[in-house]
This record gives C-alpha cells, sequence and structure tokens, in this order.
C-alpha cells in the first residue's frame, strides 16, 4: 500500500511538473522535452519526485576525454571528438528559408572524427606559415579584424593545403579539411544534435557574428555560445572551406561521402560576418569561389 501512494503521488509530481510519463511493469518512463527518457524502478521512486529532469546545462561541456590539444611553435589548438552516426543531411524540416541546392534531403553516415573547437586563429596560422596568408601585409588588418584569437582569413583553398601539409609536418599528425557532410554532421551537434536552425541555437545572435551584429568584421573565436558539442562559431565569422568540389545532392544514403569527383568550385559552409541570418543556416551550401580564391570572409576549420 504504500508503495502503491508513493507510485501515484510520483506520478502526480512529474504531470504537474510539465513531464510526459508513462509506465510499464518494471516502473515509470519519464519523457524529457529534449526526445530523451529515462526509466525508473518503482524501488527508487522517491528518489526522482523532486528531482528537475530538465535542469540540466544548455550545452554540455565537453569532458578530457571528448577533447585533444595540440601545441605548435608555441601556440595551443584544441580538436573536439564527434561520434560517428547517421543524419539527414539538406533541407530538414526545421531549415526555412532553404535554398534549393539543399535538396534532396538525404541519410549519410558517418565515422567518428575530430574537428576544431573554433576556426583556425591568426597567431596559429602564423605559427605554421610564418606569415600572413598573403604578401601584402594589409590584409589582415583592425578594419576586417586583427589579432591572435581572430580567425585568419584571406585563405584560399589552396592556402589551406599548403597550411595542413606543414601543420602535419610539424605535428606528425594527418589534420585535413572537413568533407562537407562532416561539416554539417558537427554543425548540426553530431549525435547530440537538438535540430536548431543555426549551429548550437535557433537565436542566431547567441551564436554567430553576422552582418546584423558584426560591426562589418571578424570577431575573436569563442565569444559566442557554442553548439551541442562545443564547438564555436560554425555559423558566421567566417565560411569554412570544405575538402569538397561542389556538386548536385543525390536521394541515395551515403557513407562518408567526399562530393564530386571532379568541378569548378569548392564548398564552404557556415556563413560569415558579411552575411544575413540565412547563410548562416547549418545546411546552407555556397559554391561560388575557385580554389584559387581569396577574400575577407573565407576562413578553414580543421579536421582529424
Amino acid at each position: 500500500m504504500m508503495k502503491t501512494r508513493l507510485f501515484f503521488r510520483t506520478l502526480a509530481v512529474l504531470l504537474i511538473g510539465g513531464m510526459a510519463t508513462s509506465v510499464n511493469a518494471q516502473g515509470v518512463i519519464v519523457h524529457k522535452k529534449g526526445g530523451q527518457t529515462i526509466k525508473v524502478p518503482y524501488e527508487e521512486l522517491d528518489s526522482i519526485s523532486t528531482y528537475d529532469y530538465d535542469d540540466e546545462p544548455d550545452v554540455p561541456t565537453p569532458g578530457p576525454e571528448d577533447t585533444k590539444t595540440y601545441t605548435v611553435n608555441g601556440v595551443s589548438f584544441t580538436m573536439i571528438a564527434v561520434g560517428g552516426g547517421t543524419f539527414t543531411m539538406g533541407a530538414t524540416p526545421e531549415q526555412t528559408g532553404y535554398s534549393s541546392n539543399e535538396l534532396p534531403t538525404h541519410q549519410v553516415t558517418l565515422d567518428s572524427y575530430s574537428i576544431g573547437e573554433t576556426e583556425v586563429t591568426q597567431e596559429l596560422w602564423q605559427a605554421v606559415m610564418g606569415y600572413k596568408p598573403t604578401s601584402d601585409d594589409s590584409q589582415w588588418s583592425s578594419t576586417y579584424g586583427l589579432g591572435a584569437q581572430y580567425p585568419a582569413y584571406y585563405i584560399s583553398w589552396d592556402d589551406c593545403q599548403s597550411f595542413i601539409t606543414k601543420l602535419n609536418s610539424l605535428t606528425g599528425e594527418k589534420f585535413r579539411m572537413p568533407t562537407e557532410a562532416e561539416w554539417e554532421y558537427a554543425a548540426r551537434g553530431g549525435n547530440k544534435s537538438q535540430k536548431y536552425l543555426y549551429s548550437g541555437s535557433n537565436t542566431i545572435g547567441d551564436v554567430a557574428w553576422y552582418t546584423t551584429n558584426s560591426n562589418e568584421k571578424t570577431h575573436e573565436v569563442k565569444t559566442k555560445s557554442p553548439n551541442e558539442l562545443g564547438i564555436y562559431d560554425m555559423s558566421g565569422n567566417v565560411w569554412e572551406w570544405c575538402s569538397d568540389w561542389y556538386g548536385s545532392y543525390s536521394s541515395n544514403a551515403q557513407t562518408n561521402p567526399t562530393g564530386a569527383t571532379s568541378g569548378f568550385y569548392r564548398v564552404y559552409r557556415g556563413g560569415s560576418w558579411y552575411n544575413n541570418a540565412s547563410y548562416c543556416r547549418v545546411a546552407y551550401r555556397n559554391n561560388s569561389c575557385i580554389p584559387s580564391y581569396r577574400y575577407n570572409i573565407l576562413g578553414l576549420r580543421l579536421v582529424q
């Protein structure tokens, strides 16, 4: 009788708190707002009647097992683990204002990998290359953002290849550019995705420097909130080159896709300080730059 009363009292607490619940032979199942479920045996009911199941941080802080930090010529950078999984790539329902090249949506399965916590910074670029991306020092300036923790920009796809080759020589690692699919999966939050419009939020100002708030320049990395995986600036600040040639999507399911086999333009993703909100969506694709093109909105994020 005591257990029966406890069961109904606990159930009432959960319902009053706005929690959807169900029961089975083993206990109570609590359905959380984010889509997760918790199964609680009857003998543990007294431990849940005062617990707030949605009292959790919006963005989990990556633990030591999720990150690895490297140091090159005195400059450190962090890579964040992205657990493999399957996701729907392209113009999923929350991607309002989508473009036709985001269709058709298709299932993509990826192996695990690691991605840069931030865009490659100016201090990291110079630590590896020993110089700015172009021979004209004015290309990095206070006009568009200058400083150790600002993202490197005026970087072509070809420049990125040179940077990665030298970085790998210095570290003995195998860094590379993200594929377009890897970029989108990480931007969506990987297997922790909450299906946001932008990377980490439905409110762009929380996670991105874009045309409305940027004051027409880049900003230091990690000054906006991260996404579900603890990755910063995947929406806004600077566009990020991907390894793929641009090509149309197929409706076929794919595993570890690498894009078109040939082409004229390389893909870049994420939007920038110059662009409006629609360009900063996690599904938006841009393909208007040849590999040798440099501009003050183009940068890089590493993958391993």
